[in-house]
């Protein structure tokens, strides 16, 4: 089960599609459901979807985008938060690039995991959009992470995230983080909503990215959320102190995937993430 945000581009009209166990994608008419936010009650709980509330729209996910539609982000999230130095890897080339290398190690070894403000839902790119490399980075990847979605304090759904990142700034000082995380079109999630009743186990995951240039892939790589230091629920619990988290925010969880020291993205590179019975997230560079 698969929910999608779209705009129908043929009238202007932004609608939510469906997709079912079979993969064939249906347009969702329920009174009062005009965002996938509005497909939970007061509780958290997704409502029932039923048959006369569904109308074919494509027989899969290839015929739906031929459509005449333009993907929306699955859920309007009010705000996006990240966790970092979550896996293994990524805090060992945390350390390999920085000149303080001691902090990537205590995080991580820490009951305290590093957490930041990532974008506001005005901010965010949409599936299929283009994302930004800085101007003043010499030295930038998109970090590959599982993304979860809180409804009334709770995780209700999964989504791909792509956490752009300019590793030349935050190497040459971690308090440099905010402007190596925060730019314009530094963050991108999608293309579905999947609800939790949908996924099985959230910490065991296959991602996998590739990043193509001139249609030649230029880097491959793949990890398993199983590989992660604290699960998502130990995340949001220390997301949720002292800070009130409003439905719908996004929250990132970190990447296993690294790009090795050598790598940095160029303007119109297309970056492909995907995660196991999430999808794929497509994205294409520009330097902003």
């Amino acid at each position: 089960m698969k929910f999608y945000q779209y705009i129908d581009t043929s009238v202007n009209k932004k609608l939510i599609a469906y997709e079912s166990v079979d993969n064939k994608i249906y347009k969702l008419d329920i009174s009062g459901v005009d965002n996938t936010l509005d497909l939970f009650d007061d509780n958290g709980e997704l409502l029932n979807i039923e048959e006369k509330n569904l109308k074919l729209l494509a027989q899969n996910y290839d015929e739906f985008l031929k459509l005449k539609i333009k993907l929306l982000p699955p859920v309007d999230s009010p705000e996006t938060w990240a966790f970092g130095v979550t896996y293994m890897d990524s805090m060992k080339e945390r350390q390999a690039e920085s000149d303080s290398p001691d902090v990537y190690d205590k995080v991580y070894n820490s009951d305290r995991p590093e957490s930041f403000f990532k974008a506001t839902y005005e901010r965010l790119v949409p599936p299929g959009g283009k994302v930004g490399i800085r101007g003043d980075s010499e030295w930038n990847v998109p970090e590959p992470e599982l993304t979860f979605f809180v409804c009334k304090n709770k995780i209700v759904g999964f989504t791909i995230g792509n956490d752009m990142s300019s590793r030349s700034i935050e190497g040459e000082n971690p308090l440099y983080l905010p402007q190596a995380k925060v730019y314009d079109k530094s963050a991108s999630f999608g293309p579905a909503f999947v609800p939790i009743q949908s996924i099985d186990n959230p910490q065991k995951l296959f991602v996998q990215m590739k990043i193509l240039r001139n249609d030649k892939e230029v880097f491959s790589g793949k990890c398993n959320t199983n590989q992660m230091k604290r699960n998502c629920d130990y995340l949001l619990s220390w997301l949720l102190r002292h800070n009130n988290i409003l439905d719908g925010t996004a929250v990132m969880t970190g990447t296993g995937i690294i790009p090795p020291p050598e790598f940095t993205l160029n303007p119109s590179d297309k970056i492909f993430i995907s995660i196991e019975n999430l999808g794929t997230l497509e994205n294409e560079v520009i330097i902003v």
